[in-house]
């Protein structure tokens, strides 16, 4: 009798929190969206479970780390000039999108420019074929930066804002292999120029005359070496950590989609949160490679500079469940 008791309270107490977490999930998670007009399979039910999780990690990391999360007035997020300028704007869908480089920005940028009423350059069918160059061009979308304060923090209480995210190591191999390791690439002599002489002065004892000229043959662990150095205070968005860049802490994001599941939540994003019409599809790029690099990458590191590391991106671990056992097999921190 008193197990028949037990199990009835327990199924009571189950009950109660998913119609909490439901209600929670409702009220609070994509504002643009009618859902009564949905079927509410099991399938589809779980699938939400998901992003309310993941928003509810972000909440209680943000509280952990005793950090001051979202106001109502949004001061701290609107007087913030990286979190403005990494912010792009969607009048049309009343959507914001904090942008994260590295993290499939590219081709979200150009479903972003379809979506916000810009036309596809030269009717392209496929927004894959919009050039790269084009939608990275400052001018091409609206940030939060170029409104007046008042309205930055009337769209931040009121429209539907996103971010995608990635762990924050593999983020990282991403901006080095793209940036310093290639050569013979525009984008790639811009850093090496930029970034790969400075590295190299710093890290390489008896550089040859050509690596001090060119920059283009820096190590990862000279590159890892600078990003943990606490002398550089100041990142490269490229490889700047999440949370200086999107700011979660003070930004309550209504949906957080990851670069390992890149095409089905941006798929449920689309379809769901902002209805976008059928033609409107995220284009789904080559396949990286670079998760399968990591341990190849990172084991060529010593253990101080991993810790330092993750020091410098642990809330970024620990915001969006990220750990290091796939790299290591243990955890940091």
């Amino acid at each position: 009798m008193i197990l028949k008791i037990v199990i009835l309270c327990w199924i009571i107490i189950c009950s109660t929190a998913m119609l909490f977490y439901t209600e929670h999930f409702y009220m609070n998670i994509f504002k643009t969206h009618d859902f009564t007009k949905e079927n509410y399979d099991t399938q589809s039910f779980l699938e939400r479970l998901i992003y309310l999780e993941r928003q509810e990690r972000v909440s209680v990391m943000c509280r952990s780390f005793k950090l001051p999360k979202d106001d109502d007035d949004y001061q701290q997020a609107i007087n913030d000039s990286v979190l403005l300028d990494h912010i792009l704007v969607d009048n049309r869908n009343k959507l914001l999108y904090c942008y994260v480089p590295k993290v499939a920005c590219t081709n979200w940028k150009r479903v972003f420019m379809v979506l916000s009423g810009n036309s596809r350059p030269d009717g392209a069918p496929d927004l894959s074929q919009i050039p790269a160059d084009v939608v990275h061009k400052p001018s091409t979308l609206d940030r939060l930066s170029d409104y007046p304060a008042a309205r930055a923090a009337d769209m931040l209480a009121t429209y539907t804002k996103f971010l995608f995210v990635r762990h924050p190591f593999e983020r990282l191999l991403s901006a080095y292999r793209n940036k310093l390791e290639q050569r013979h690439q525009d984008s790639s002599r811009y850093f090496q120029s930029r970034f790969g002489r400075r590295i190299v002065r710093r890290y390489r004892a008896n550089a040859t005359e050509r690596s001090l000229r060119h920059g283009d043959d820096v190590t990862f662990a000279e590159f890892a070496a600078f990003v943990a150095d606490t002398r550089d205070t100041v990142f490269n968005e490229h490889w700047a950590p999440i949370d200086r860049l999107c700011r979660p802490c003070a930004v309550n994001y209504d949906f957080i989609g990851k670069h390992e599941s890149l095409v089905e939540d941006s798929e449920y994003l689309l379809r769901h949160v902002v209805g976008a019409a059928d033609d409107v599809r995220f284009p789904k790029g080559p396949d990286s490679n670079t998760s399968t690099q990591l341990v190849k990458y990172f084991t060529t590191l010593d253990h101080d500079t991993v810790l330092r590391l993750y020091g410098t991106f642990e809330l970024d671990f620990k915001l969006f469940d990220y750990n290091l056992q796939n790299i290591f097999g243990y955890e940091v921190g």
